[in-house]
């Protein structure tokens, strides 16, 4: 038998025991309750929020191309937190897939309100010492601030194959914007010596007790989302299919209440809609609850519960495609969608792959709503970003 021929089996044979071990995998014995912030009076009166500043994140220098960005803000036990209000976190090389591909990260600071110069964190070359394995190339980051105040990244490797045969790589904060790998995280529930093609995209979904929910997708031959339970310290606790659909990827989740969550996804269907699963108790259990309104051309989105009690969505638009980026704002329930446009651009362009978080306005007024913050790839050459406030007669 060929080895190409071997290698096609094998992969096949994954699919199916993980497709398996997914439907049937164990929920977590207590369900984890997701931190909601109690929306005050004056909060829900804010009903639109303006762009009070925006550019481009500085890139490495000579360096081409840029994609699939991630935000986090610093916490107040973080030792930069007196400094720098968040960071940004995107791969950056030649092209996507190639072999000198890094994970870059800049700080925004808060003293001259601006992007610090970029630097290189994570590389293919350490991440493989540390696992003890060749990997051939990184990509999408995604980061998080535990209980504690420490980041960690979780960043998408492969060493056999493309995309679909990746895993997740776990690195921590050892100082300050300095990463070690911890594991790759074993996600496939039935055949853990696999652990093939998951990866993560979007931001997890903070938990009361400290932890977080972390949306991560699986995407060889079929494509649905997963929700990995992460305990206070990062430490993996569970894993939970939330769709039963075979063409959705890229969950992002939302919390209505403690209990009621919802997963946006991609859907790489004809269909061409924003798909959406729900689960009424804390994830211990998720239904498909078909599309919601807004259409969506098989590209990454972003959702957001607002401090405001509101939803909010960065996504493109099926017909235009990521030539157009647009923001859409809900009431937490029922949902009932108002879409902005953001980025017009023309055919070839590109404004895709976004990602939103909220940052306090200021660490001296913390009676103030939160900025929102979103970034996005900009035409594959760079990250772009901008800053949104509640605008002034809306909500203080």
């Amino acid at each position: 038998m060929k080895t190409s021929t071997r290698l096609g089996l094998i992969l096949l044979l994954a699919v199916a025991l993980c497709d398996a071990g997914l439907r049937h995998a164990s929920a977590p014995k207590v369900a984890p309750v997701a931190l909601v912030p109690e929306a005050t009076a004056e909060a829900q009166a804010c009903t639109h929020y303006r762009v009070v500043r925006e550019g481009l994140i500085p890139m490495p220098s000579g360096v081409p191309a840029a994609h699939a960005s991630s935000l986090v803000a610093f916490a107040q036990t973080h030792t930069l937190h007196t400094q720098k209000a968040l960071a940004a976190f995107w791969f950056a090389g030649t092209r996507e897939s190639g072999a000198d591909v890094q994970i870059a990260a800049s700080t925004f600071d808060r003293k001259t309100q601006a992007w610090d110069a970029p630097q290189w964190v994570v590389n293919r070359h350490t991440v493989g010492q540390d696992l003890g394995i060749q990997i051939r190339r990184i990509g999408n980051p995604v980061a998080w601030s535990d209980a504690k105040g420490r980041l960690h990244l979780f960043v998408v490797a492969t060493g056999l194959g493309g995309w679909a045969a990746s895993r997740v790589v776990h690195l921590t904060e050892q100082a300050p914007m300095q990463f070690k790998v911890v594991r790759t995280l074993p996600l496939t529930a039935l055949v853990p010596a696999f652990n093939t093609s998951t990866l993560v995209r979007t931001v997890p979904l903070p938990m009361a007790d400290g932890g977080a929910v972390l949306p991560l997708y699986f995407e060889i031959g079929i494509k649905y989302g997963v929700a990995v339970r992460l305990n206070a310290e990062g430490e993996m606790q569970s894993i939970t299919r939330i769709t039963q659909r075979r063409e959705v990827l890229q969950p992002t989740l939302v919390a209505h209440s403690p209990t009621h969550w919802s997963a946006f996804m991609r859907d790489y269907s004809p269909t061409e809609m924003v798909a959406h699963s729900e689960t009424l108790d804390a994830g211990a259990h998720w239904q498909d609850v078909g599309n919601l309104s807004l259409s969506n051309p098989g590209a990454s989105i972003a959702a957001l519960r607002l401090s405001s009690g509101g939803l909010m969505l960065a996504h493109n638009p099926a017909g235009r495609g990521r030539e157009v980026l647009l923001l859409s704002t809900s009431a937490n329930q029922p949902l009932s969608w108002t879409t902005r446009t953001l980025m017009d651009g023309v055919k070839a362009d590109e404004y895709s792959y976004p990602t939103l978080i909220e940052v306090p306005q200021d660490p001296a007024t913390p009676h103030r709503l939160p900025d929102v913050w979103l970034s996005y790839t900009h035409m594959r050459q760079a990250i772009a970003f901008k800053q949104l406030r509640c605008a002034a007669g809306s909500a203080k």
